[in-house]
């Protein structure tokens, strides 16, 4: 609002004035409002731009997180599998760990208790199927053989009863030699194997008449021989 001249405000009425005066300060403010307005809405332009950015820096952030999430769901997958292939491997070597320690003493068993000088057949872990019935296939911890002699162990780490009743059902079978019929008619010594026994499940073995081999002293040895 340009200003009043001073001959216009001569002619003016105190009242007249006084309204124009407001009316003058009223659109001076209007204006002032609106330069802050202005100001508001460039500060805001600015803070929305800066949140722009922010949200690209945090979009890229997440894709970047996104794909090494990835990375590292593949790497623990390729873990899990490399680590319970070593557990598997852990848990077959415990479960043999016993009958490592069993197999060496049989030669020296089969020659001071049975009378094999001189062992014609000695193996491990053997795996032979049956040459009759349902030709299934039995694993034997450890075969020993000589003239006329013939010696299979079985080796558990833990034994239990059910244990000993398998080995001597399979005895009573006289399925022995449909796995071996090369050694038919020889004198079977079956042994029953492992690093400590209790007293009752000698005794259980000695009413089975199966031998049983377990640590005495620092060696293993046949401990129900005489019973």
């Amino acid at each position: 609002m340009a200003q009043l001249a001073y001959s216009q405000l001569k002619g003016m009425s105190l009242q007249t004035l006084s309204r124009e005066m407001r009316e003058f300060r009223t659109i001076g403010e209007f204006k002032n409002d609106m330069l802050m307005f202005k100001d508001d809405m460039l500060m805001f332009k600015d803070e929305m731009l800066m949140f722009k950015n922010e949200m690209r820096d945090f979009i890229i952030e997440m894709s970047v997180f996104k794909d090494e999430m990835g990375e590292y769901k593949d790497w623990s997958k390729k873990q899990l599998i490399t680590m319970n292939r070593q557990w598997g491997d852990l848990a077959n070597k415990m479960g043999t760990l016993v009958e490592d320690v069993v197999a060496p003493n049989i030669p020296r068993i089969a020659q001071t208790y049975f009378g094999c000088e001189d062992l014609d057949y000695f193996a491990v872990r053997v795996r032979k199927k049956s040459l009759k019935g349902d030709r299934q296939k039995r694993e034997f911890d450890v075969i020993a053989a000589c003239q006329g002699i013939f010696i299979f162990n079985e080796t558990k780490s833990s034994p239990e009863i059910r244990d000993v009743d398998k080995l001597a059902a399979f005895i009573e079978s006289n399925e022995l030699f449909d796995y071996f019929p090369e050694y038919e008619g020889c004198k079977v010594y079956p042994v029953f194997s492992s690093l400590y026994m209790d007293d009752s499940l000698v005794a259980y073995l000695t009413r089975k008449k199966i031998y049983a081999l377990t640590l005495k002293d620092d060696t293993m040895d046949i401990v129900n021989w005489d019973q």
